[in-house]
């Protein structure tokens, strides 16, 4: 059974969302799509909740938003316990933020970068895996704020 990514966007990443869906299938990914489904204005919190609910119960393991400059995505799904959702720019961004980071959400911002570019990252975000070692209880303060 292959593994479920659940992918939203806002209206401002609704071409790139179905862009990177094709791209996900292709990989041999079963994409859940939890929206937009136009290009109507669109509010990102929307979308940013469901997403990082599935991954912050452990429902799913990771998941992929869009929106316009990443920003209200991220901020939205940081929100959640466990999740830890990366803003990236480019393909070495998206590489860290999973080998150092373990980040579960990988969050693009589709005004500011090419399809191919998203599919780069996704393609980094989704083959590089988590270091450990060093990173490890650095990972693990993020969901302990208080220590």
């Amino acid at each position: 059974m292959s593994e479920r990514i659940p992918i939203a966007a806002d209206h401002a990443g609704y071409e790139m969302k179905g862009v990177l869906s094709e791209h996900l299938r292709a990989r041999g990914f079963e994409v859940q799509d939890l929206g937009t489904n136009s290009l109507n204005p669109s509010d990102y919190p929307d979308f940013a909740h469901p997403v990082a609910r599935e991954v912050s119960s452990g429902e799913m393991r990771r998941g992929v938003l869009l929106c316009g400059s990443g920003q209200g995505m991220a901020m939205a799904a940081n929100r959640y316990p466990h999740v830890r959702a990366a803003l990236v720019w480019n393909r070495e961004i998206a590489a860290l933020a999973s080998a150092h980071n373990d980040a579960n959400i990988l969050v693009i911002p589709s005004r500011f970068v090419s399809n191919d570019e998203a599919r780069a990252m996704v393609d980094a975000w989704l083959d590089t895996p988590f270091e450990n070692g060093r990173h490890t209880p650095r990972v693990a303060k993020i969901d302990r704020p208080e220590e």
